[in-house]
This record gives structure tokens, sequence and C-alpha cells, in this order.
């Protein structure tokens, strides 16, 4: 019998036997030491202020029970903890994080192995054990202590030890109104009776009687997840195309990964029911890929957690999660983390907003909740805990914020606001139709950036003219590995066939900075911002733009194609992006492939430098896109990601308000056409005064044309340019103040 087993079985009487939390706990300790061969067993649980206290010991002297203490990250039973890892050593007296206490009397013990204690992705405690010889524990006595953590796990949750309401932070319980700060995931408002979403089914038996038997319940629950997964692809809702319903797939995927199956299937084999198998293959998962750096492969782990939630329902005879509340009621999910499929389980006509206390914007459930128009907020820390079911929260997914247990003032504020904005919006449906002409006859061309499939949806509802950024970098941010070029064709061809007969201006990849690829090596720089990212990378690495502008020209075949190079700093980087696009023309050609009947090439104007090189460039491109963000910040030396530095500088402040102008003057005069993309695009106040300096083309987020427009049909642009040209000497470091006051004046709808 292997190691594991015959200690499963010697605890199971323990666990069931009726007698108090702490007496199993000495009684565990007991066998685990005796069993292992130990001279040490000890158990340390979390308390409240990350302390971990030592709870139960064989070995070390009594005395030391309940009042050692240690911090998360302090010493190794604190280091176990902080990284959530097992750690083997023969000398831990060696190690430069061991922390001695001497009440323990530990000081003649020269080998430890520890385990954390997980439940529910969080660290609950450390089970470690100790020799006074050196000894390397092997493979076998590891495992064997982390499934023996797994049920301790259970003991702890059950909150005989400690109390679970101790774990919240310091005042996470309140009474009166709250407003959180979080992370714009979905923009959007809601108002909704809280839901929280707990997924996990409590484990009443982890110890297997029969293997065999256990295999058996495995197979059927995988079966009856593959059929949730195709039932749920099928749906006539998620029947279109679209990232979305591209996740969804890749979801599928994972509930048939052969490597996941086979490891909870090993665990079985250690002697656990099949329930806790799967939750000790999860928190395996978890506790290896929370420390990845990379962000992709982290938030990939959430659709593992999904997966295995909805396993564990289907071995307890769930279908679907038990949602507390009244059915009839709209609400608002509070979840720690959730699976894309997680969030279409949940009635749609009721399921008004989302708050997590993870998440960001590439997360797969960020992904189907734009889709759905669900309002998100991220990265509401301890959302869970300050949440009550069915108190009332309003989520502010413009800005970020979430309104828990709001005043009667706020909800009769936000509910003045929803309806304002559906007045809004069917102003905006009324309009969708009409040119953007100011009222004395200029035409403004309005556009929408696009990042996924999902987005060219809105050029139909929103009426915009086109596609003016497509985002080419986030289908690649989406995958495990390098989009072939058939794949990207098919893509690219899809964006193509979707706008119909509306220009799509393609940028080739943006990446490096703060958009990595997962499977590209990743460079530590001092400031990345400002390093080997974009264009750059291109074109020290030509095949990976090669084989891009390969894809795009086969999907724009007998058609036009906009291809546009982000970041550009001077003549001779374009010179070598565009050596390469006619490198692909020439190959293609030769091929006898259908080419684009027109091919327009631009740049990215993002980097200063370019604005003076422009003379030269104009005769050898057909556009100039400026992107605002990375433009103000190189302009005036800004970290866009300080926060510190929000707001300081901007579009509106004169120095930048002259540059664009000077450019505008230039790409008149050479024939390029000039738009412009980025934050400021799609801001009211920033689109007028562009207008003002003659820029006549902008790209921005679909939710944008309807204000913008709106703003432009009320514009006389004559007056505008006067305006600012009185205001050109201004001392004002913005001049977004006076443009208030003139729009108000002017009747202007901002």
């Amino acid at each position: 019998m292997s190691g594991p087993r015959r200690l499963l079985r010697r605890l199971r009487d323990v666990m069931a036997a009726p007698v108090a939390a702490q007496q199993r706990l000495d009684q565990v300790v007991r066998i685990i030491a005796a069993d292992m061969v130990a001279e040490v067993c000890s158990c340390y649980l979390m308390r409240a202020g990350e302390v971990l206290e030592l709870f139960a010991t064989q070995g070390l002297k009594s005395a030391s029970v309940h009042r050692t203490l240690l911090r998360v990250g302090e010493g190794l039973v604190g280091t176990i903890a902080a990284y959530a890892r097992p750690l083997n050593l023969a000398d831990a007296q060696a190690h430069p994080l061991f922390a001695y206490r001497p009440e323990t009397g530990e000081e003649i013990y020269q080998s430890l192995m520890g385990v954390p204690i997980m439940h529910g992705g969080s660290v609950v405690g450390v089970l470690v054990v100790q020799n006074k010889t050196r000894r390397h524990y092997d493979d076998e006595e590891v495992e064997a202590l982390q499934v023996v953590a797994m049920v301790l796990a259970e003991l702890v949750a059950s909150g005989e030890l400690v109390n679970p309401h101790e774990l919240l932070e310091p005042g996470a319980i309140y009474a009166g109104p709250e407003v959180l700060e979080g992370l714009a995931l979905v923009a959007g408002t809601a108002l909704g009776a809280a839901v929280v979403h707990r997924p996990r089914v409590y484990l009443k038996n982890l110890v297997a009687e029969d293997a065999g038997r256990e295999r058996t319940r495995l197979a059927e629950a995988v079966v009856g997840l593959q059929d949730d997964v195709d039932r749920m692809l099928a749906a006539p809702d998620l029947a279109e195309d679209g990232a979305h319903r591209d996740v969804l797939e890749t979801y599928g995927m994972f509930a048939r990964d052969s490597g996941w199956l086979a490891r909870i299937d090993e665990a079985i084999g250690s002697g656990l029911t099949a329930e806790a198998a799967v939750i000790r293959v999860q928190e395996d998962m978890r506790a290896r890929m929370s420390q990845a750096a990379d962000s992709y492969i982290r938030e990939r782990l959430l659709d593992f957690d999904d997966l295995a939630n909805r396993l564990l329902r289907h071995l307890s005879g769930e279908s679907r999660p038990h949602h507390a509340g009244d059915p009839d009621q709209d609400f608002v999910l509070v979840a720690r983390t959730l699976g894309p499929a997680e969030l279409v389980d949940y009635d749609r006509r009721r399921l008004k907003g989302l708050v997590l206390e993870e998440g960001s914007p590439t997360t797969h459930v960020a992904i189907v909740a734009r889709a759905f128009e669900v309002p998100m907020v991220g990265r509401i820390r301890g959302a869970v805990a300050k949440l009550r079911p069915g108190e009332p929260v309003i989520v502010d997914g413009d800005h970020g914020r979430v309104f828990v247990r709001p005043a009667a003032g706020v909800i009769d504020n936000f509910r003045e606001d929803a309806a304002g904005r559906e007045a809004r919006r069917a102003v905006y449906q009324a309009m969708r139709d009409k040119p953007a002409r100011t009222r004395d006859g200029f035409e403004i061309s309005l556009n929408i950036n696009a990042g996924f499939a999902a987005d060219l949806d809105r050029l139909d509802e929103t009426g915009a003219d086109g596609v003016g950024l497509c985002r080419t970098e986030i289908p690649f941010m989406m995958s495990a590995s390098f989009p072939d070029v058939a794949a990207q064709t098919e893509l690219y061809r899809a964006i193509l066939d979707q706008a119909g007969d509306r220009s799509v201006v393609f940028r080739t990849l943006d990446i490096g900075g703060d958009k990595r690829l997962p499977y590209l090596a990743k460079t530590e720089e001092e400031n990345p911002a400002m390093g080997w990212r974009a264009i750059r990378i291109g074109l020290d690495q030509p095949a990976v733009l090669c084989q891009q502008l390969r894809a795009l020209l086969r999907a724009a075949a007998g058609r036009t194609l906009d291809v546009m190079f982000p970041m550009v700093a001077d003549l001779a980087e374009y010179r070598a992006a565009s050596a390469l696009l006619d490198h692909e023309i020439a190959r293609l050609r030769r091929q006898g492939e259908t080419l684009p009947t027109k091919i327009q090439v631009g740049v990215m104007l993002e980097i200063p430098a370019l604005m003076w090189q422009l003379p030269d460039l104009a005769a050898e491109l057909d556009f100039v896109s400026v992107g605002t963000n990375d433009l103000i910040q190189f302009l005036y030396a800004s970290d866009r990601a300080n926060s510190k530095l929000v707001g300081r500088y901007g579009v509106l402040s004169p120095a930048a308000l002259s540059l664009l102008e000077q450019l505008v003057r230039d790409c008149e005069a050479r024939g390029v056409v000039l738009t412009v993309c980025g934050e400021a695009a799609g801001q009211t106040i920033e689109v007028m005064a562009m207008i003002g300096i003659g820029v006549r083309r902008f790209s921005m987020p679909p939710s944008r044309i309807g204000p913008i427009k709106l703003m432009v049909r009320s514009l006389r642009v004559a007056p505008l340019q006067k305006y600012l040209e009185i205001r050109r000497g201004t001392t004002q470091s913005s001049l977004r103040d006076a443009l208030h006051a003139y729009a108000r004046d002017h009747h202007i709808n901002i």
C-alpha cells in the first residue's frame, strides 16, 4: 500500500471521531510523526493579520503551542505560506530564511519538510515534519504530507479551530455605506442585490474505500462535464462567432485536457475520493501557476478553477451551482475569481453586474462579460467578505468603483443616471445613420477601435465609418502558442468580411512593454515603455512580422488593405518594415496568389522625433495615426502608469495642441491622411479642441461614437478656431476649463 493511502486510512477514523477539533488535530500530528518516522510533526494555522500560530505539535515543546507565532514570509514556515509551495531541506538551519524560536526547542532538528494547507486557493496553514538527522524526504513522503494537508484544510474550513471571520482583513465587515475602488473592466453601471458565487462543493468524505469505483465515478462526471460544455456552445445566444465563443471553445478544449484528467486519476490512486482528487490537483496547479510572472498563465488558471468546480458539482450530483437569492430579482454577482462558463451559468436576464477580487481586461470572463454587456469591476480586495448576500450593490464599470450598501440618495442618483443613460442611448441610436457633420458643414470621420471580433458587431450598432485601429496583438495574447499564417489569415479575413465595405486599419503587432506574449522569451527592462516593443521587436524578429504581413495580404485578396506600423521612431525603421511588406507582396505574386486591389501603408506616430521626418516620410506613406497616450508620455517625459502624474499633462495643454496643429498642417500639405487614436480620441472636450485645430478623423472605443457624434453635430468650427487662436498664448497648463466654458456658452453638447 502506498504511503499516502496508508496514512489516509489511519487518519480516517480520527477525523470522524466525535471529539473537539483541537483533539483531532493533536492526534493527527502524532499519527503523521509515527507513520513518517519523524521526530517532529507540527501544524501552524493562519490567524488574523497574516500570522501563523503553532496549533499542534508532536516533538516540539508543548508550551510553545498557541505561543509560537510567525508572520507570512518569516522563517521557513512563513516562506512556505508566502509561496504556497512545499519546502524540503536536509539542513534547515543553514537556510538563510531559518528563524529560530527558543520556546520550541527545535535547535536539535536538522531536516525539515513542510507543505502549505490550502483551501479555496488560499493558504490557511502549514504542516511540517522534522528530524534530528540530515534527511532528504523522498517524493512519496512529500506527496503523503500534501494529501494529509488537504484533509486538514477541510477541518480548518469547518471553523472549529479558527473562526473564519477572524481571517477577514481588519474592518472588513461593515454596516454602513462604503465605496470600494478597483479596476474598470467592462464599461457601464448596474444596480442589483449581491449574490456571492460559492462554487466549491463541501467534502464530507476524502478517503476512498474502492479506487476502481472512484475512477468510474470520475469518468461519468467527466462525460457530464463535457456534455455541459457542448450544450453551452450550442445555446442560441452563443451561436454567433466572436471572441466570447472562441473563449468558450478554448474552455471546451481544457475540459478534454488529458494531462489534467490523468493527474486526477493518479491522485485517486493515492487513496483519495474522486472529489478530493479533483481538489488536490487543482490546489497543486494553483500553487504552481499563481507564482508565474506571466499574467496570461495566471489568468488561464481561472479556466481550470471553473472546470474543477463544475466537475465537483457533477460528482456530487449537482448539475448547476446553487444560486442564493430571489430568482426574480436583478443581481450583481460577486466572486473571488470566475471562469467564463460559470458566468454563462447565471440568468443573464437578471445578471446586471460583476465584481471580482481578481481579474484583468484579458481574462476570459472579462471577454465574455464584455460580449454580454455586463458591467464589470475587478481587483476589489476582500469583495466576497465585504459584500453580504442580498444587500444592494452598485457597479460603476466606467470608473472602477463598487458602492456597497449605498444610501437611498446614491441609489436615487444611480436610477436617475440610468434613466439618463437610456435617454442618451435612444438619442445616439436615432443619430446612428446621420452624418457626423458640424453645423457649418465640416465632415468628421468617426471610427472605432477593435481588438476582438465582438467589437466589430458595434460597427452597425454605432454607425461608425470603419475601424480606425484594429489591435492585432490581442488574439496573440489570448493564444497559448504563436498563431500560424493560416490561423491569422482566417482571423483577418473574418474581420474584413464583418466590416464589409468599411475600412479597417490593421496595426501590426504592438507587443512588449505591458503587453507580453506567453510564448515569447521574457526580457527584463529598466523602462519597458521606452524599450524593446512594437516595430522594434518586429524588425529584430522579422519572421514574426513577415508571417503577419503575409496573412494580412492573403486575407485582403481582392480588397483594400490598410496596414500600419506602430511606434516608428525614424525613417529607417519605416523603410525596413515597408521592405518586409514589399518582400511578402513579391512572394505572393510569384506564387500566383491574388493580392489586395489596393494597399495603403501608414505609421503610428507616438514618438515626437518622427514629426521632423515627415517631409521625407510623406512621399512613402499614405496615412499617419497619432497615438495620443504614448505621444503625450514621451513629449512630457511623463510615465502614464505613474498615479502621481495622472491628469497633469494631456492633449489640452498648449504645447500638445501646438504640436498636433503643426502635424495637421504638415499632413495636409503633403496629402497624407491624419487620424487621431488613443484615449483622447474618445474624450468629448479633447475631440472638440482637435477639430478646432483641423483634425477631421478619429478612432475611439465604440461606446464613444454616440457622445462624440452628438457633440460634432452641435458644433460650429469657425468660431472655435478663432477662440483657440485667442487662447494660444495662455499660461495655463490646460485649456480644459476654458473649453468647458466655451461649450456651455455656445450650446455644444459635451
